[in-house]
């Protein structure tokens, strides 16, 4: 079953263009990265899926409703782990996510108990009464990761989820998104990580000024142009993906 589809993706800026012509599918229940530098256009897609900006053109489809037309119903169905930290500093750990769950209309009563699941899960139980600032970076994280399942989503869309973590709290991250693959839940990254794309993703989407230049699985791609991801970036584009 496909779950999103876009055709003729374009996003203008003015005279930028951060989104040129692209089309992909994605899948149910399968974990699907846009890869590629800062500035490929991959938070850009991502925000035109969980329908916080329109398209300049062409169409995106979410649970097979239009993006520009039913924003409301699909953001309903979606949770969104931005890559930028917009926890509140000034409520505890626990206090976010039962705030973030009024946003949905979830009584406090059900928030409160889906609230200490959550944080189990991301194993920040025992931070349940601590403020926001005396957080790590890796902590920050796995509550954003804990927030963005509140509602109980179909769909997951993650802006760069590990970036600037060490590499144990980046493999605690990809730990949860593996179970949370394996509960049929629907993944969508973005990332600029060779070794995050191979470990979690089924298919990724190799983006570059705007376009995706290839889309398979990461297995496939090394076997088709040769080397690791990186090596696969610079044959497609002429650059490294990092630049």
């Amino acid at each position: 079953m496909v779950l999103v589809t876009a055709t003729g993706l374009i996003k203008d800026y003015g005279n930028l263009r951060a989104i040129d012509n692209v089309d992909f599918e994605i899948n149910r229940g399968e974990c699907f990265g846009f890869l590629g530098p800062n500035g490929a256009g991959k938070t850009t897609v991502m925000k035109i899926i969980h329908c916080f900006m329109p398209p300049s053109s062409g169409n995106v489809r979410v649970f097979d409703m239009d993006v520009t037309e039913n924003p409301a119903e699909i953001k309903s169905k979606i949770g969104v782990m931005p890559q930028e930290d917009n926890l509140d500093p000034d409520l505890t750990v626990f206090e976010n996510l039962i705030v973030y769950a009024r946003y949905f209309d979830i009584p406090k009563r059900v928030s409160a108990s889906l609230a200490i699941e959550l944080l189990e899960f991301v194993e920040l139980k025992e931070k349940a009464n601590v403020y926001i600032r005396s957080l790590s970076g890796g902590m920050k994280r796995r509550l954003l990761l804990a927030r963005a399942l509140i509602n109980n989503p179909r769909l997951l869309i993650l802006d760069e989820p590990t970036v600037g973590l060490d590499p144990h709290s980046r493999h605690s991250v990809w730990q949860k998104l593996q179970s949370l693959k394996a509960k049929d839940t629907t993944l969508i990254l973005t990332t600029h990580y060779m070794e995050e794309a191979q470990k979690v993703c089924d298919r990724v989407a190799i983006m570059d000024s705007g376009k995706i230049i290839a889309i398979d699985s990461p297995a496939r791609l090394r076997e088709v142009h040769g080397g690791n991801l990186e090596d696969v970036y610079l044959k497609l584009t002429g650059r490294c993906l990092e630049a």
